[in-house]
Formats: structure tokens, sequence, C-alpha cells
């Protein structure tokens, strides 16, 4: 049969992983296409299976579980396990181009225990069968290999690493997808959390959680900073509910305290920006919640890695000075010879240095931080955006609107 499938990989080559597996654990193992249908296949058919696929319903058959549980595996980002309408085990490993569900490698039947009376009676009552046909089934029990539990999951891996570099790129979504369950599942704990503690937390802020996420940040924790993410992101699911849009605005104020803690910790500014740009231009398309919190997961790592690349110089101690008082100034006409002269270097040679360490000019920098600061106040507050412009540091709106939509592709307006 033509399919997609040989398209990205060679059926000879298939064929040669799919007989020395069944040579080696002489396990019945098959290739089917994305609506089920069998491809190529070693090890000898089932009896049982045979027998008992005529009593299924006709819109319930074993291709559309079996379609069904490879979709599962992709979702999951691994191999899958499952039992079949007759209580047998198999396994299935997904194939994949991209986003593409070209089929699947399916292992099986099998059972992880000897066959008794307890499996048959099930049949009885879910297929209403003949006490012919159960004992003709049971008869042909026998056939149907053994496998122990702990043997299974060592087999669930080894067709994982046998299959998943197949087809380009597929073991990299395959990492993707893991990834992604695994953060949904921290964050459906947290929102079970917040649950919990009543509708009286719904509207009180973890601020203090903010705090913490950026320490976490600045000094490279990454697995807890994590954690603390996804536990904001917890909040804001409880807070929020399921709205797409509404929870993207919230993304980008995240995505914006994680952009000020890697500054502060020392991150070349140019390199932040590009991320946090890269960020809000994503946003748009995010059509899902899972790929949106991955998202802000993936600039974490992306602030953390450049954070952290970042080389010190002799003067990396007086850069670190200069920025700490940018940060507790910009506020105010701060100045590049006020602050060379705060860390007490001539101003032409301030401005070289700065230039050096933090990958942007002086003046780039202050205004970088202005921006991150009144994207803030756009999100969290009702001020008029002229009160903002000076708030921050700006003396007139419309260099602002100018300065802001050259750092960030929208006018103030747009971004509230």
């Amino acid at each position: 049969m033509d399919t997609d499938l040989y398209s990205f990989i060679k059926k000879e080559k298939l064929d040669e992983l799919l007989e020395a597996f069944y040579s080696c654990l002489g396990l019945p193992i098959q290739v089917i296409d994305h609506q089920g249908i069998s491809l190529s296949a070693f090890g000898p058919s089932s009896t049982f299976c045979h027998q008992f696929e005529k009593h299924l319903p006709a819109d319930d058959t074993c291709e559309k579980l079996h379609t069904k549980a490879a979709h599962q595996a992709y979702t999951l980002g691994e191999t899958y396990i499952f039992s079949c309408h007759a209580g047998l085990n198999h396994i299935v490993f997904p194939l994949v181009n991209k986003n593409a569900f070209l089929g699947s490698v399916l292992v099986g039947p099998f059972l992880m225990e000897e066959p008794d009376h307890l499996l048959i009676l099930d049949l009885e009552k879910r297929y209403r069968l003949s006490s012919q046909d159960l004992l003709e089934l049971y008869e042909n029990t026998s056939d149907i290999p053994i496998v122990p539990p702990p043997k299974v999951t060592q087999i669930s891996r080894l067709l994982y690493y046998l299959f998943s570099s197949l087809i380009t790129d597929s073991r990299q979504h395959f990492i993707i997808n893991q990834e992604k369950f695994h953060q949904q599942a921290k964050i459906n704990e947290s929102i079970q959390m917040y649950k919990t503690c009543g509708e009286d937390r719904r509207e009180d802020y973890p601020y203090d959680m903010e705090k913490e996420l950026i320490t976490k940040i600045k000094i490279g924790n990454i697995s807890e900073a994590k954690a603390v993410l996804n536990d904001l992101l917890g909040y804001v699911f409880f807070s929020q509910g399921n709205s797409l849009e509404t929870i993207k605005y919230r993304a980008i104020e995240l995505c914006s305290l994680l952009s000020r803690a890697a500054i502060e910790g020392g991150a070349a500014t140019d390199n932040i920006l590009k991320i946090n740009n890269q960020f809000l231009k994503a946003i748009p398309s995010v059509s899902t919640l899972d790929d949106l919190c991955y998202k802000l997961q993936e600039s974490l790592d992306a602030f953390t890695e450049s954070m952290f690349n970042y080389v010190p110089t002799r003067h990396s101690e007086l850069m670190k000075k200069a920025i700490l008082y940018l940060s507790r100034n910009y506020m105010n006409p701060v100045t590049l010879e006020e602050t060379a002269g705060h860390v007490g270097l001539n101003p032409a040679y301030f401005s070289t240095l700065f230039k050096q360490s933090c990958g942007s000019s002086f003046k780039e920098y202050l205004n970088m931080i202005r921006i991150e600061e009144s994207k803030r106040l756009l999100s969290n507050t009702d001020y008029p955006i002229l009160d903002i412009a000076i708030s921050v540091g700006f003396e007139d709106q419309s260099y602002f609107s100018k300065v802001f939509k050259k750092y960030t592709g929208f006018t103030p307006k747009q971004y509230r």
C-alpha cells in the first residue's frame, strides 16, 4: 500500500528495524498508517485477535483504537502502553514529521500476567459473547506472549530510542511535547492549590512570587525558576479562567518581568530586547494555552542563558554598579556624565566600556529600562499615556511613543 510515511522513511530501513526487534524479543511488531491499517508486520498474527474482532461494533474497530493511542503517545511525547478492547496490552510509538501524523509502530498483543477466567468474564459482560465463543477465546490465550511489567517498561524505552530519530526533527518534537506535558501538569497542580485556598485568593496576586522568580533567575537556578513561573501561571489560569486573549496579556507582563530580571542580572541589553521582541511577535499566532505557556518557558531559558553566557571583564563590577544606579534613577533626567561620575570614570571612557559590557549604548540601555517599566504601567494601571511617559523619565508623549514602538513594535495605545 502506498503511503506518505515512506516519503520520509525508507521502507527497507524500517523493515530492518522491525525484524531486528522481533528477532530479539519475540513480540509481534508492525507499522500502521495514519488510519491504523497495517503496512508491514513481523511475528505471527494473533488467532485470539482474529476471533475477537468479529464481535466488535462496526464503528469501534481495532484500527481506530490503535490510531487514537498513537495520537495520545504523540501528545505525551513518548511511547504509550495501553489495553485494547479485549484487555490485551500493546505499546505504540507515533511516526510524525513536525506536526503531521504519518502512522505508528505497534507492538503487541501481549499480557503482563497469566490469563485467567476474569479476562474472559469481562469480555462476556461487555460484548455478550456465547459460551462457545468464550471457550474458544480462552483456549487461544495460550498463544499470547506474557511479558512482566518491568520488562514492558524497558521494551517501551527501547522502542522510543529505536524509532524516535527516524524522521528529521521528530525527536525534537517529542522532547518539546514531553516538556509541555510536564509543564501543564505542574500548572494544574498550582491551580488545584489555589482552588483549595478558596475564592478569596482570586484577587490576591502573588507579588512575593514575582520577587522569588526574579531572584531565581538572577542566581541562575533554572529548575526552581521554572517551578515558580508555573505557579504564577497557575494563579493566572485560576484567576482569569481559560481566556486565551486575557492570559496572553498576562504572559506579556511576565515576559517583561523576566527580561528586567535578566538585565539586572547582567545580561546584554540587545540580546534581551531581541528575545523580548521575538516573544511579542510570536504571541498573535499562538492558538493554545499549552503553546503560550511553553513559549514563556522558552523565553525564561533564553533570558537566563543570555545572562550567564555574559563574559565579565575587569570592569564588570563598575558596570554592575552603573546598571544598579540606572535601575534606581531611570525616572529622573539621568545623564551619561552623571552616571560616569557615580562610578568614578571619565565619561568618554565609561561610554565605551558600557557599550562593550552591555551590548548597547548608554542611551539605548536607559530607554530600554524606561520602556520595560512603562509596559508594566500600561498593563496594570489606567494612568494616561502622558503621565506614564513622564513617570518613567521621558520628557514628552511623542518621543515616548516613538521609542516605545521602536523597542516593542507597538504604540503604547496598541500595547494597552
